[in-house]
């Protein structure tokens, strides 16, 4: 075990191992027992530290919202342009799924497999943090700054396609690190809405 995964506390390392699982499984496939199985641990020693599957699941989902939440209100309390603040949140977006890619995939890909109530507060967090872009976008039109006949919709919702399979692709051995592949993205992403690009 890495020192970085030991520092954890154990419930931590529970979550942490149990993202892996989900990423390779699939959240409806993976069992607590393939959680214990891989922790090294009994089944029942495994509910000690965490009360259901779907409660590490409700974990991974709701701290990398909060994340995500946490990386765009700073951009947000900028007075800056909207171009700046877009590349900013792009920016922001690709370092939050950085540090874990991980827990990223899960919380794309598995995040349907929510019980309700949780479905939809996660689901309404989702739509509030696409608004926010959107609304960047439309400060960026009012502005001048980006073409006005861009469909608002169509920008934020490729913003996102691209940003989002990022856990997919990229390798974090790679030659080039998260804050530049940020860089890039938000370089082709915000160039493309600006008017005189």
């Amino acid at each position: 075990m890495s020192e970085a995964i030991s520092n954890l506390s154990r419930k931590e390392q529970v979550i942490r191992k149990a993202a892996e699982l989900f990423k390779d499984k699939g959240y409806a496939a993976a069992s607590m027992r393939d959680l214990a199985q891989l922790l090294g641990i009994e089944a029942a020693s495994l509910y000690s530290h965490i009360k259901s599957k779907e409660e590490i699941l409700r974990s991974l989902c709701f701290d990398m919202a909060a994340e995500f939440q946490k990386s765009l209100a700073e951009v947000e309390s900028k007075d800056v342009s909207a171009s700046e603040k877009l590349r900013n949140g792009i920016i922001g977006h690709i370092q939050v799924m950085a540090k874990d890619l991980t827990a990223s995939a899960v919380f794309m890909n598995e995040h349907r497999h929510l019980s309700q109530p949780y479905l939809r507060d996660f689901l309404l967090m989702r739509i509030n943090y696409i608004n926010r872009f959107k609304s960047i976008i439309e400060q960026g039109i009012r502005t001048g700054e980006f073409k006005d006949t861009i469909d608002k919709k169509l920008a934020v919702m490729t913003l996102f396609s691209s940003l989002n399979w990022m856990p997919m692709w990229y390798d974090p051995g790679s030659a080039i690190d998260p804050s530049q592949l940020g860089f890039q993205l938000a370089d082709m992403l915000v160039n493309g809405l600006k008017k005189n690009a």
